[in-house]
């Protein structure tokens, strides 16, 4: 009966530690408040295997981002309140990875409407690096032939919910998207209850519709 009662106990205390979010925080709604860390008396997460360093792939079929396509000129590892351990891009915009990427060989499938509500970091050259080690970042070309930062392996995005720098309203995010440590793993020292759902993708005033793998299409949800 003593052994029963401790396993009662073990598994309150894991439930209370996955609560990060502040009273209100509504996860089905993608404007709601941010998740707020609550303390642990412990790691609340499991360690992700470190990724093996990756090299670029051959520019076979690379071609220059379009010119109105903000560029990531530099990746900073820096903590900001609450959730730690995080990379930038030069203007403070928090980036993220995507689990329904590949770090092993890198690939990103994050493509039409989703890169449109998680665009990817993208790049013409090796961007300067603050707080990031060079050997954890490389690039992958994607299915349009630009190229997009790798760390550890996983391809780097932002996401337009974050309405200014610093913010991180995309953690959690369809439960496959979360901030990106400096080391290239998930950072998930603050996890929001439930499961958030992402915004809309930006309206396409061309009124077609690309189709295929993308953020609400039936290739994959995200």
């Amino acid at each position: 009966m003593a052994h029963i009662k401790r396993t009662v106990v073990v598994a309150s205390a894991m439930v209370a530690l996955t609560a990060c979010a502040p009273a209100g925080y509504d996860a089905t709604n993608s404007s709601a408040a941010e998740p707020v860390a609550v303390a642990a008396a412990g790691p609340t997460a499991a360690v992700e295997p470190e990724a093996a360093a990756t090299t670029e792939a051959p520019p076979t079929t690379e071609q220059a981002p379009p010119a109105d396509v903000r560029l990531t000129d530099e990746l900073h590892g820096k903590k900001v309140a609450r959730m730690g351990n995080v990379v930038t891009d030069q203007d403070g915009w928090i980036l993220y990875r995507f689990d329904k990427d590949s770090a092993d060989p890198p690939s990103s499938n994050c493509v039409d409407k989703c890169a449109k509500v998680w665009p990817p970091a993208l790049t013409d050259g090796n961007p300067q690096l603050n707080g990031v080690s060079d050997d954890k970042v490389g690039t992958v070309t994607r299915q349009d032939g630009t190229r997009q930062i790798t760390l550890g392996g996983w391809p780097l995005y932002r996401y337009i919910g974050d309405k200014k720098p610093g913010q991180w309203k995309g953690q959690g995010v369809g439960g496959t998207w979360f901030v990106v440590a400096p080391t290239g793993k998930k950072n998930l020292t603050c996890l929001p209850k439930g499961t958030p759902t992402p915004v809309a993708p930006p309206a396409d005033n061309s009124g077609s519709d690309s189709g295929g793998s993308d953020a609400g299409g039936s290739g994959y949800s995200y």
